[in-house]
């Protein structure tokens, strides 16, 4: 396997997986939050609130890009008192974790809602009703039995984030063994003579990926619509 890729390759893929694997997990408190919110509260300014999340899956890429760099970018007040503190993200792995991350999520709370939403409420009012606080409605009825679209939403969210490549190369550019993931060295590899194999090596990668992810969410969902129906 090693003689199959070279070290740019290997170098783009383990940033990558880096870089999807910190954005999902940063990602899913924040996900599932916005899904339960949007799922069981009805409160004004719900609509917009709706619009702003799923906005990234309609908007250019490049477009949500620019407007990460312009709220954190080196000369953006944000940007800065970030990088005072430690923590810069424009043109850095963590800011190409943010961009995937803000990608991924209008998928994550989408599969997350749909699956709060077939949780019977009635179970939840009973168990209030016998005196159980709300964490522990959460923790024994509310998440058990939405975990498969959790889960579902999870590696949706993990694959759009080893996929993402026009708000991730707009905010943190295309640097090598930085910001360069999966799909920048694609992109890269296609512009250099020689380098159409390097290219679809990855492009291979990316796929397997995204192929597998899609699986288990299929995989998911029917346990889920299972439960349902079990109810």
């Amino acid at each position: 396997m090693t003689d199959w890729f070279g070290p740019e390759e290997w170098q783009a893929v383990r940033l990558s997986l880096r870089v999807a694997l910190v954005a999902t997990l940063a990602t899913l408190p924040v996900a599932y939050g916005l899904a339960h919110l949007l799922a069981r509260r009805d409160f004004v300014g719900k609509s917009a609130l709706n619009i702003a999340v799923h906005l990234p899956l309609v908007l250019p890429p490049v477009v949500t890009g620019y407007g990460l760099l312009l709220l954190f970018g080196p000369t953006a007040p944000l940007g800065r008192a970030l990088e005072a503190i430690g923590l810069p993200l424009a043109f850095r792995w963590t800011g190409a974790a943010l961009a995937a991350g803000i990608m991924a999520l209008p998928l994550m709370v989408r599969a997350m809602r749909l699956a709060i939403e077939t949780v019977d409420a009635r179970l939840e009012a009973a168990a209030a009703t016998l005196g159980a606080p709300p964490a522990r409605v959460f923790v024994t009825i509310t998440l058990p039995l939405a975990a498969p679209g959790v889960l579902a939403g999870a590696v949706l969210g993990f694959a759009k984030a080893i996929g993402e490549f026009g708000a991730t190369i707009t905010f943190v550019s295309n640097i090598p063994g930085e910001t360069r993931t999966l799909p920048s060295a694609v992109y890269t590899f296609l512009q250099v003579p020689g380098g159409d194999a390097s290219a679809l090596r990855l492009a291979a990668v990316a796929v397997a990926i995204a192929a597998l992810a899609l699986v288990l969410s299929e995989v998911w969902a029917a346990r889920a619509l299972r439960k349902v129906r079990g109810q």
